[in-house]
C-alpha cells in the first residue's frame, strides 16, 4: 500500500510538471526545425552552385568574402539561378513538412488521451506521447523512416482500451478538484497546440530570411521566374499554416513585401524603356508582327470568357515541380526588357518593323478597325500586356498595377507631345520637321490605345474588390478623356 501511495504521488507531481515538460517539447521542436533546414542547405547548396549557371546569370553575382576568398553562406544562395534556388526551396519544403507531420500526429494523439483518459494515466500517457515523438523524430533521421512507419509506431504504442484503469488512479482523479482537473487539462492542450505552432512559426522564419538574402535579385528576375518562387512560397505557406493552425504573418509579409519590390521595379524599367523609345522615335510607318496581332486578339477573348480559358503554363522547362497553370493574354514572347522591334530605315523607306522574321501586316485590328503603328506602339502594346500578366498573377497588388499602369500611360502621352506636338522630335530625334504625317501616326497610337483602355480596364479590375474600385476607375477614365481629345493632350 505504501508502495503504491508513493507511485501515485510520484505521478501526481509529474502531472504538475507536465505542461514545462511540453514546453521543453516544444524548444526542441523548434531546436530541430531550425538544424533539419541548416543541414539541408548546407547539404544541397554546394551542389546547386557548382551547377552551371544560366545564361542570364551574371558572374558579378558570385560576390566573394573580403577576408577568406571563398564565396559566403548568402553569396552562395545569391549566386544561385531562380531555378536552383527553386529547387533548394522544395528540399526545404520537404523537409518541413516531414518534420511537421510527425509533430501534428503527437499532437493529435495527445488530443486523443486528453480526451479519453484522466487524471495520472493521462499525464503518463502524454509523457509517453511526448518521449516516442522524439524518438521517431530521431528514428526518422537515422534510418530514414517513412511517416506512415512513424505514425504507425505512435499510434500502436498508446492504450487502445480506456477501461483499464487502476481503482487507486480513480480514487485520485476523484480526490482532485474539478477546477484543477479543468486547468491541466487547458495548459496541457494549450502547450501541445504552441508547439506545433512554434515548430512552424520557426519553419517560416528560417524560409523568409533564405527569401530576404536574395531580396536586392527577386525583382529584376521575369516574370516567371518570380513566380516559380512565389507559387512554391505560397503552396509552403498554405500546407504549414493549416497544420499549424495559425496564420504566418510574418512570412506572407515577407512575400508580399518582395512582392511590391517586383511590381515597383519593373514598372520603374518600362518607364525609362519607353522614355528612351520614343526619345528615338522617327515616327515612320511600320508592319505589324504577328504576335502583336495576337496580343491583341487574346485581351478581346480573355475579356469575352472572363479570363477562365487562355492558359500558358509557368516554370522552367522539365522540372514539373515548379509548373502552374497561369492566364496570359498573348502568347509567351520575349520580355520586353530583353527585345524591341527594330525599324530598317535602311532596306525600307517606311521603316517596316523586322518582327524576328515572322508574318505581318501594315495595321494592328481591333474590333475590325485598323490602326497604323510606329515602333514606339508595338512597344507600348507589349508593356501593356506585360501588366496585365502581373496584375492576374499577384492579384493582391491589382490596386497597386492598377496605379502604375495609369502613371505610365500618362508619361506616354506626356512625352508624345512634348516630342511631336512640341516639336521635342526635331532635337532627340533628328527630324529636320514635324510633317502632318507625323501628327496623324502620333494621333493614330493615341487613339489606338484609347481604344483598348475599355477591355484593360475590364482585365485588371477583375481581380479588385468593388470597395476599391472606385478611385481606381476615376484614375484610369481620366487618362482614357485625355488620351481621348484629339488623340494628343499634355497632362
Amino acid at each position: 500500500m505504501r508502495v503504491e501511495l508513493r507511485i501515485c504521488h510520484r505521478k501526481v507531481k509529474w502531472r504538475a510538471k507536465l505542461p514545462s515538460v511540453l514546453r521543453i517539447y516544444r524548444d526542441t521542436l523548434i531546436s530541430d526545425m531550425k538544424t533539419s533546414i541548416k543541414s539541408t542547405v548546407a547539404e544541397l547548396l554546394p551542389v546547386l552552385v557548382s551547377r552551371p549557371l544560366d545564361i542570364d546569370s551574371t558572374v558579378s553575382e558570385r560576390q566573394l568574402d573580403t577576408d577568406g576568398g571563398s564565396l559566403s553562406l548568402a553569396s552562395k544562395l545569391r549566386s544561385l539561378s531562380p531555378k536552383n534556388f527553386v529547387l533548394l526551396l522544395i528540399a526545404i519544403f520537404n523537409v518541413v513538412q516531414a518534420h511537421l507531420v510527425r509533430a501534428a500526429e503527437v499532437k493529435r494523439v495527445i488530443e486523443w488521451i486528453m480526451g479519453n483518459l484522466d487524471g495520472c494515466d493521462a499525464a503518463d500517457s502524454v509523457a509517453a506521447a511526448v518521449a516516442l515523438g522524439a524518438a521517431a523524430a530521431a528514428a526518422a533521421e537515422s534510418s530514414q523512416e517513412t511517416d506512415v512507419q512513424i505514425i504507425t509506431s505512435l499510434t500502436n504504442s498508446f492504450p487502445k482500451n480506456t477501461s483499464r484503469v487502476s481503482s487507486m488512479h480513480m480514487k485520485i482523479n476523484k480526490a482532485s478538484s474539478p477546477t484543477t482537473t479543468t486547468n491541466f487539462r487547458t495548459d496541457v492542450l494549450r502547450e501541445n497546440t504552441e508547439a506545433v505552432f512554434s515548430a512552424c512559426d520557426a519553419a517560416h522564419g528560417r524560409w523568409a530570411k533564405l527569401l530576404g538574402v536574395r531580396a536586392l535579385i527577386h525583382p529584376k528576375l521575369r516574370l516567371q521566374e518570380f513566380l516559380s518562387i512565389y507559387n512554391i512560397t505560397q503552396d509552403f505557406i498554405t500546407t504549414t499554416e493549416k497544420i499549424g493552425g495559425r496564420l504566418g504573418y510574418s512570412i506572407r509579409g515577407t512575400l508580399q513585401s518582395q512582392s511590391k519590390s517586383f511590381v515597383d521595379f519593373q514598372h520603374d524599367f518600362r518607364i525609362t524603356k519607353i522614355k528612351a523609345i520614343l526619345d528615338q522615335e522617327t515616327w515612320v510607318l511600320v508592319d505589324v508582327p504577328k504576335e502583336f496581332q495576337n496580343i491583341i486578339d487574346s485581351l478581346s477573348s480573355l475579356v469575352l470568357s472572363n479570363v477562365h480559358d487562355s492558359r500558358v503554363e509557368v516554370g522552367f522547362p522539365g522540372n514539373d515541380s515548379v509548373e502552374s497553370s497561369i492566364v496570359s493574354i498573348g502568347p509567351v514572347i520575349e520580355s520586353s526588357m530583353d527585345s524591341e522591334v527594330k525599324v530598317n530605315n535602311n532596306n525600307n523607306s517606311n521603316g517596316i518593323a523586322s518582327g524576328h522574321g515572322k508574318s505581318a501586316s501594315q495595321t494592328i485590328v481591333y474590333k475590325g478597325v485598323g490602326y497604323h503603328m510606329v515602333n514606339c506602339g508595338l512597344i507600348m502594346v507589349k508593356m501593356l500586356s506585360e501588366y496585365i500578366d502581373i496584375c492576374k498573377f499577384l492579384p493582391t497588388l491589382s490596386s497597386e498595377v492598377v496605379h502604375r499602369v495609369v502613371e505610365f500611360l500618362k508619361v506616354f502621352n506626356t512625352r508624345t507631345c512634348q516630342l511631336v506636338l512640341g516639336a521635342g522630335a526635331m532635337q532627340v530625334s533628328g527630324l529636320k520637321s514635324i510633317t502632318s504625317k507625323h501628327l496623324a501616326l502620333a494621333s493614330q497610337i493615341t487613339s489606338f490605345i484609347y481604344t483598348i483602355i475599355p477591355d484593360i480596364r475590364k482585365v485588371l479590375f477583375l481581380k479588385i474588390p468593388e470597395s476599391r474600385r472606385g478611385l481606381l476607375l476615376f484614375e484610369i477614365d481620366r487618362v482614357a478623356q485625355v488620351l481621348f481629345s484629339v488623340g494628343l493632350f499634355d497632362f
